[in-house]
């Protein structure tokens, strides 16, 4: 008769902490995301906001993801989060809501990028709108990727 040993125990990964944050990932996901996030705001704030209904919520989407995502990086890095199980669910709601914004926030850039074309002010307009659409679709993905892997990890 084969006695049963102790259940096997599954062990959750550390969360990383200091420069392993860098390292890991998804976490190494989010420097770029507040890098893409900035450069949104920065190129919509250099357009005359033509459409400020549109992208005043784009920059709103840009800027307050930033501030949150470099507040979570820096959790991360200063070991805030103390291997907890919930920073992990905290993550994962973040930047799935948060992917959620930005696509929304990409979608509204790029029409006011479409609507830009047909204006009469410069060119540079459309070219720095174009590239605040780019940096927007590019930062929703890099957010939909980051909660994916947080949540399949």
């Amino acid at each position: 008769m084969a006695s049963a040993g102790p259940p096997a125990a599954t062990t959750q990964p550390a969360l990383p902490s200091g420069a392993a944050v860098l390292r890991t990932i998804p976490y190494a996901f989010i420097l770029p995301e507040i890098f893409c996030g900035t450069w949104v705001w920065i190129l919509v704030a250099a357009t005359t906001v033509s459409f400020p209904l549109l992208q005043g919520w784009v920059m709103y989407v840009s800027l307050t993801s930033c501030l949150i995502s470099l507040m979570l990086f820096l959790s991360y890095l200063f070991g805030l989060h103390r291997n907890s199980e919930n920073w992990k669910v905290l993550d994962s709601l973040y930047h799935g809501a948060t992917a959620i914004l930005y696509m929304s926030a990409a979608v509204l850039q790029a029409n006011a990028t479409i609507r830009s074309d047909s204006d009469l002010h410069s060119p540079l307009y459309y070219h720095l709108n174009s590239a605040a659409s780019l940096f927007a679709f590019i930062t929703t993905f890099l957010y939909i990727l980051h909660a994916f892997c947080i949540y399949y990890q």
